[in-house]
């Protein structure tokens, strides 16, 4: 059984950081039975300046199908680190982000200087490249990737992408080799929904924005494409403000909305709570600026709630199969005009088309090949 060495920022209890996370656990529990996973990760979640609590720090602690290594922020030292993976027999080091300052950059140093070696790099991006993420803090990001070419810090790494849109945004910033590029879309959730809540139909359209709130996200555009809808509308917003500036921005527009949109912030939610809290909603409305995944489109459909969302992510094609729409979002008035439909259906049939939905939605996101190129990814390395 080969040992997967994982290393990530954020991962679980936390839950702030949105579907990094997600995305590391849904593998381990599809996979957990055929590979060994060991993640090491911050003892706190994003933002956050207080530990998780009870925490045990610096040891391999049971979660779920992997075990766990909490380190404080005095154990993050190039020394302590390279311990780490020195002591740790391992057949696959996998980094989770490009930009992470120490649990990528750190360790990618700690390679080139050869003061560890491991069998295989394999770093997953995870959307950083794609022009919502790269945009943010374009100079200072183009400067490190131009560093770390002229390091030779790319050397020996294989690059897990998402999709061919993902690989794309891989080759138009670094220049890479193609055989070392492996594509497997992001594991589903492994969960029941025979426990939800039943769905409540209400008179109003109810419309939720259920995610981080930051600039890629697009909350402000969601905002401002809801100043189109002239129907009666509920929209709640949920999850974590993580800059106080652009929320003051979103709030701002809130509050400009019309009043035929009753809209609300809700704050934030943890994991167990998102399929419930999903299950409430007529539509996701999440118009961002790009997702590598977008767990939380794959566990709204999984409810049997339709979703409005951007062409910038991997999920297209929704209207042909009743799961939705992905609209460009240049066409602002389509979605105001997608909204203003919806709103005018009786409640009766919203709530006829939901078992349609999920059905639909199990062929989609339950897909054996997925599981496979997940299990390639390591297999083949």
């Amino acid at each position: 059984m080969k040992t997967i060495l994982i290393f990530v920022s954020y991962y679980y209890p936390g839950y702030l950081s949105g579907g990094i996370a997600r995305s590391i656990q849904n593998s381990c529990d599809w996979l957990g039975n055929e590979f060994r996973f060991l993640i090491v990760t911050l003892d706190r979640d994003l933002c956050s300046r207080v530990p998780y609590p009870g925490v045990l720090y610096d040891r391999w602690i049971p979660l779920g199908h992997t075990l766990v290594r909490y380190l404080g922020p005095h154990q993050l030292s190039f020394n302590h680190l390279q311990s780490i993976v020195s002591e740790t027999p391992h057949d696959v080091l996998h980094l989770n982000s490009f930009f992470d300052p120490i649990f990528t950059v750190r360790l990618l140093l700690l390679l080139r200087l050869r003061r560890i070696t491991t069998p295989y790099v394999l770093l997953s991006p995870r959307g950083e490249f794609g022009w919502g993420s790269l945009s943010l803090k374009y100079y200072k990001k183009r400067l490190y990737i131009e560093l770390a070419r002229i390091a030779g810090l790319f050397h020996h790494i294989y690059w897990h992408v998402s999709s061919p849109l993902e690989a794309q945004d891989l080759r138009n910033t670094i220049p890479v080799v193609p055989t070392k590029v492996l594509t497997a879309l992001d594991l589903p959730a492994k969960v029941s929904t025979s426990n939800l809540h039943p769905y409540q139909a209400c008179h109003r359209l109810k419309v939720v924005y259920l995610a981080r709130i930051t600039r890629e996200k697009n909350l402000d555009g969601t905002l401002r494409l809801l100043m189109g809808v002239t129907m009666p509308v509920v929209f709640d917003i949920v999850g974590p403000q993580e800059d106080a500036k652009y929320w003051s921005e979103c709030a701002t527009l809130l509050h400009a909305l019309p009043d035929n949109i009753q809209a609300t912030y809700l704050g934030t939610i943890p994991p167990s709570q998102v399929f419930s809290t999903l299950a409430e909603y007529d539509l996701l409305f999440l118009p961002s600026h790009g997702e590598n995944f977008g767990h939380v489109i794959a566990e709204a459909l999984s409810v049997g709630t339709r979703v409005l969302i951007s062409t910038l992510t991997p999920w297209h094609s929704l209207e042909e199969d009743g799961l939705g729409w992905d609209v460009d979002l240049t066409d602002t008035y389509r979605f105001a005009e997608i909204i203003n439909t919806l709103a005018t259906v009786a409640p009766e049939e919203r709530a006829a088309l939901r078992p349609v939905v999920r059905e639909q939605a199990f062929r989609r996101i339950f897909d054996p090949a997925v599981l496979d190129s997940n299990r390639n990814l390591y297999t083949s390395l």
